[in-house]
């Protein structure tokens, strides 16, 4: 089974703790990065943690959380070997993976769900 290393801001938390669950339930291996609550976190420090995993064979993928998303995704693909897809929808998530082997998917914790 794949392991997915998680990481989300105080604006991405509580998305988070749904999609932990939610594959830990479908037998997913996951590594939970924080955040862990409501505390103002800078979301950077939560996207180099996360890419540094995925980048050097850790775990399979990662899952970012932050208010739009936007941060994350950008601050994720700074690290080498990291293609990480800001997407909003299911088609957009499967097409990242499908046609450009997206290794991280980055949220927006305030625009999704």
């Amino acid at each position: 089974m794949l392991a997915v290393a998680l990481g989300a801001d105080h604006a991405g938390w509580e998305l988070k703790e749904a999609l932990k669950a939610w594959l830990m339930d479908a037998g997913y291996q996951v590594l939970d990065f924080g955040a862990h609550g409501p505390d103002s976190v800078d979301y950077p420090d939560y996207a180099a943690q996360i890419a540094e995993a995925v980048s050097v064979g850790k775990v399979d993928r990662g899952l970012l959380v932050c208010g739009t998303g936007i941060g994350m995704s950008i601050a994720a693909n700074k690290v080498p070997g990291i293609r990480a897809a800001l997407c909003g929808d299911v088609f957009t998530a499967r097409m990242s993976r499908e046609h450009n082997d997206a290794n991280v998917l980055a949220l927006g914790g305030r625009l999704t769900g």
